[in-house]
């Protein structure tokens, strides 16, 4: 038992917690260092450009992307490919792996909004204020976490790189979509969604590494399935 806590702290609590210093450190470098500075002057006149370019049809496209990213949809998600990735593989690891990354990032999320107290955009906003602060974009982070995450999981188990190729493309067009649709609908800066794709990217390959590695050893013996999993390199 004490050699899976040794391997929990190191390779999830600590570089979680790396993290999240990280990401506090970075809100308060956008909020109260770099605040008057170039390029976050630029990014109030970015958000303004997007609300004036609004058109019923965008409108439309960017609900669907912002509730692809909602918090139901995300754990609804999540859940259903967990179950099914059990079903179909019949082992934990690649629904462990999935689990813990999107609440790792969900965790660093909420813990990082507490730390900084950052404002919405001045726009109109389309979707009502959660009660958390602007940076940085939970829907974002959470939509990184999950679709690069289910990609990865696809990836590794696609036999050809053009397989490969399409599950990163197709997937990948969720997150950045929805980046892109937080800034439109009023909802975020900028700096707020680059520091999701930091937050939600990071914290899948946190678990990537702690989980899905073959080579990691948790206690005496390998996690179950480990021989038939592709090593994730490292970083």
């Amino acid at each position: 038992m004490s050699d899976v806590l040794v391997q929990g702290c190191k390779r999830v609590l600590l570089p979680v917690s790396l993290l999240l210093s990280v990401m506090v450190l970075l809100g308060v470098l956008v909020t109260r260092v770099f605040e008057h500075a170039w390029p976050f002057t630029a990014e109030d006149a970015v958000n303004r450009e997007l609300a004036a370019d609004r058109t019923e049809g965008w409108n439309n496209v960017s609900l669907v992307f912002s509730t692809l990213a909602s918090t139901q949809v995300v754990v609804l998600v999540t859940a259903i490919v967990a179950v099914v990735l059990r079903l179909v593989l019949h082992r934990w690891r690649e629904s462990i792996f999935l689990c813990a990354a999107v609440s790792a990032q969900a965790l660093v999320f909420l813990l990082t909004t507490m730390a900084i107290d950052r404002r919405r955009p001045e726009v109109v906003h389309m979707d009502d204020s959660p009660p958390t602060s602007s940076f940085p974009s939970g829907h974002t982070s959470a939509a990184v976490a999950l679709y690069v995450g289910i990609a990865l999981l696809l990836a590794l188990r696609a036999r050809s790189t053009p397989a490969k190729a399409a599950w990163w493309t197709l997937l990948l067009v969720v997150p950045v979509g929805v980046a892109l649709t937080r800034m439109y609908r009023g909802m975020h800066h900028p700096s707020d969604v680059v520091a999701s794709f930091l937050n939600g990217g990071t914290c899948v390959l946190i678990m990537a590494r702690a989980v899905l590695d073959r080579g990691v050893r948790w206690g005496r013996e390998k996690l179950p399935g480990v021989a038939r999993v592709a090593r994730v390199p490292a970083a």
